[in-house]
């Protein structure tokens, strides 16, 4: 073989390994497809994605199980490059499944508040058992107060009263247990926000740590324990029943993260799939090394002033 050529397909042969090195086990380069993104990333922009920022996932997890090397926490506000958590096909191997990139805005252990379409509110993190304050007629005080003896209620002492009667603070399950004993005998006015009425506490998976079970978060953690914690989970009602056994609260095995699209209209982020497991986080968004219009014709519509731009 002619010494030239047999040096340039070495060179060649050594520059693809070392390539699928990088992108294996460094960095790798992903496409935005959608506006999802905007204004953070646009479609057409191509981003450097950093596999060590959150700990180095092991390649060929099918083989070799999930594991990471080094530590790196994911924080709020990080925009984070994963793997779909609720693929077509559940049988495919995590790191073989499409790749999703969101903000992160709940991280493990954290409290978000959440509308029944899951849509984050703008109000502070609150705990699962944040008291607001509930008015109610004055005359049904006697029948309020067995069934609050009856079901264990505490530290709701009578605060004052207005028109519409006394007024004591009750957390959102204690309401719901109150309205599903009382039915509609007492009415209970919220005073807070009227649109406030289909807010509610969700609290982010940490491994290690129980997670209530509430008639509004049952649903997702059905989810998350049947994809990702490997068991039978199902709801009767809004009871949480896992391996066939009545289940009030469930200690988990794994970190889980909560993501959301800046697009509020794109819907490929949590509101969709659910909470992120740790396992299929990639890595992290670090900078644009490329962008360009994808409706633009083919020696137009560059973004020059993306080049090497840092993703915030």
């Amino acid at each position: 073989m002619n010494k030239g050529l047999y040096f340039w397909i070495k060179a060649l042969a050594i520059a693809i390994i070392i390539v699928l090195l990088v992108k294996t086990f460094a960095f790798t380069s992903c496409t935005i497809p959608f506006s999802g993104m905007e204004n953070s990333l646009y479609q057409g922009d191509r981003i450097i994605v950093n596999k060590w920022s959150y700990g180095l996932r092991t390649p060929f997890m099918s083989l070799f199980s999930y594991h990471r090397w080094g530590n790196g926490e994911v924080r709020e506000g990080d925009i984070v490059v994963f793997n779909n958590p609720r693929p077509v096909n559940p049988q495919t191997a995590v790191d073989r499944r499409e790749v999703f990139i969101s903000r992160c805005v709940g991280v493990p252990g954290d409290t978000l508040m959440l509308t029944d379409q899951l849509t984050v509110t703008s109000q502070a993190v609150l705990s699962p058992d944040y008291k607001s304050l509930y008015s109610y007629p004055k005359e049904k005080e006697d029948t309020l107060l067995k069934v609050i003896k009856r079901l264990g209620i505490d530290n709701n002492e009578l605060i004052g009263f207005n028109e519409d009667g006394f007024i004591r603070s009750f957390s959102h399950y204690e309401i719901y247990l109150l309205k599903q004993e009382l039915g509609n005998s007492v009415v209970f006015c919220s005073l807070q926000a009227k649109d406030n009425n289909n807010i509610h506490p969700f609290v982010i998976p940490k491994k290690g740590s129980s997670v209530r079970v509430y008639p509004w978060n049952v649903k997702l953690l059905r989810n998350a324990i049947m994809q990702h914690e490997g068991r039978n989970a199902e709801v009767r009602g809004d009871t949480l029943f896992v391996d066939g056994h009545k289940a009030f609260s469930y200690l988990f095995t794994k970190d889980y993260y909560w993501m959301v699209s800046n697009n509020s209209i794109n819907m490929n982020d949590s509101r969709r799939f659910g909470f992120v497991p740790e396992d299929h986080i990639i890595g992290k968004a670090s900078f644009i090394w490329f962008s360009k219009d994808p409706e633009a014709e083919i020696f137009d519509g560059f973004r020059w002033n993306r080049f090497f731009h840092t993703v915030k």
